[in-house]
């Protein structure tokens, strides 16, 4: 798998971690968007995109996030254990939507994201600099046609 490109959006707030959203390109043939930049303690890393973890009410069966208290739906009140927990026991409240299955992927799309992230950094420092548009369509003649 060749990563052909990463799309940087930096993030205006610069008091908070997160500092970029982007995507990626595999094999100029599938995107993965909503990948994060943050500011951990050890330096940046990439996150995967994730959604929030939710389950259903045992009253009317509307769904709610596993840390909301009681029913968006109904009102009743809702168990405060609901969440699995990781291997280090704290809840699990997100689950990856994408993500690599091994040390050597991750290390690749990491290397690839910082390396893009400080790229558009230098870039962000220029005048006249404009931000990436990260939902740029491609061009009609790009997008091969189904038959």
């Amino acid at each position: 798998m060749e990563i052909s490109e990463v799309r940087v959006k930096l993030v205006e707030n610069k008091d908070d971690r997160l500092k970029a959203f982007c995507s990626i390109t595999m094999d100029n043939e599938f995107v993965v968007r909503d990948i994060k930049i943050i500011e951990g303690t050890g330096g940046l890393f990439v996150a995967m995109p994730s959604r929030k973890m939710s389950d259903h009410c045992d009253k009317c069966g509307g769904k709610n996030h596993l840390r909301a208290r009681f029913c968006n739906n109904c009102g009743a009140s809702l168990s405060d254990n609901r969440a699995k927990k990781d291997f280090k026991g704290r809840m699990k409240l997100h689950a990856d939507i994408a993500h690599p299955i091994n040390v050597e992927c991750r290390k690749r799309i990491q290397e690839k994201v910082i390396s893009a992230f400080n790229e558009e950094m230098e870039k962000s420092k220029q005048p006249g600099y404009k931000p990436v548009d990260m939902d740029e369509p491609l061009d009609d003649e790009d997008i091969p046609e189904i038959v």
